[in-house]
C-alpha cells in the first residue's frame, strides 16, 4: 500500500504543470532563426546564434516554416543573372535551383512580416527577388573577392544607424566578393560603403530586414581576427529585432 501511494504520489506530480513561484519570470522564449543555405555555409552562423543561446537550422530542404521566428540568407555561388533580366556578364559559378529555392523562402518571410538578414549573396539576393539588380563583376572586384580567404578593408556607415550604435561610423570589415548591389530598391537605404563606394550595407526603411555584403559570422568566435571588428554584435542585434526590442532603421 505503501509503495503505491508513492507510485501514485510521484505520477500526479509529473502530470501536473506547476507553475513558477509567484514573483518569479518564466525564462525568456528561445528564438528559433531558419537559414537558407547548405549545412557547412550555416555552420557557422548556428554557432553564432547558439553564443547567444538562440538556435539556427539550415531549412534548405524544408517546406514548412511556421516555427521559425527569422531568417538568414548566407553567402554562396553567384546569383543566376536571368532573375534580373541579364545573360552572364562577369558571373562565375552559379546555382539556378538553390537560387530559386532561396527566394520562395525568402518570399515566405516577406509576407509573414518575419525579421530577415541578408549576408553577401543573401544581402544582394533581397535585391534581386524585390526587383532589383546587381553588378556582375565590379570594377573593384580585386579589392573586394576571395583569394583563398576573406580580404579586409575599412568602411564608413551613417550615423544614424544601427551599425554606428554598434561600431562607430568607420571600422574594418572582412570581404569575399566579387559583385555588388549598384542601387537598392524602393523601400531599402543604403547605410554601409566601402572606401572604393561600394555598397556594404542596406536596411528596409519599414520592414525588419537587413542586408550586409560582408561576412559576421566570419568575424567571431573561433574565427575572431584582429584585422576587423567582431561580428558577433551584428548576431545580437539580429535577435534584438526579432525580439522587438530594436528596430533596423
Amino acid at each position: 500500500t505503501e509503495s503505491l501511494f508513492r507510485y501514485n504520489t510521484l505520477n500526479c506530480r509529473n502530470a501536473i504543470s506547476i507553475p513558477a513561484p509567484i514573483g518569479q519570470k518564466a525564462g525568456p522564449k528561445m528564438i528559433h532563426v531558419a537559414i537558407a543555405g547548405t549545412p557547412e555555409g550555416a555552420a557557422n552562423f548556428i554557432a553564432a546564434l547558439h553564443a547567444l543561446n538562440a538556435e539556427g537550422k539550415d531549412v534548405l530542404q524544408e517546406t514548412d516554416f511556421s516555427g521559425y521566428d527569422a531568417l538568414i540568407l548566407p553567402g554562396g555561388a553567384d546569383i543566376d543573372p536571368a532573375l534580373f533580366g541579364e545573360e552572364i556578364n562577369g558571373s562565375r559559378k552559379i546555382e539556378p535551383e538553390r537560387d530559386r529555392r532561396q527566394i520562395e523562402i525568402l518570399q515566405h518571410f516577406l509576407e509573414a512580416g518575419k525579421p530577415i538578414l541578408g549576408v553577401c549573396k543573401g544581402h544582394q539576393l533581397i535585391n534581386v527577388a524585390l526587383g532589383g539588380k546587381i553588378c556582375q563583376n565590379i570594377p573593384q572586384y580585386e579589392a573586394h573577392q576571395w583569394i583563398e580567404h576573406d580580404q579586409a578593408h575599412d568602411s564608413h556607415c551613417r550615423p544614424d544607424c544601427f551599425l554606428a550604435e554598434l561600431y562607430g561610423t568607420d571600422f574594418p570589415i572582412n570581404s569575399a566578393h566579387h559583385q555588388a548591389i549598384l542601387e537598392p530598391v524602393p523601400g531599402f537605404r543604403a547605410i554601409q560603403w566601402a572606401p572604393d563606394g561600394v555598397l556594404e550595407a542596406m536596411v528596409h526603411e519599414e520592414k525588419p530586414i537587413i542586408g550586409l555584403q560582408w561576412h559576421p559570422e566570419r568575424m567571431c568566435l573561433a574565427h575572431r581576427r584582429e584585422d576587423t571588428v567582431d561580428g558577433l554584435p551584428i548576431f545580437d542585434y539580429f535577435l534584438k529585432v526579432i525580439r522587438g526590442e530594436a528596430k533596423v532603421f
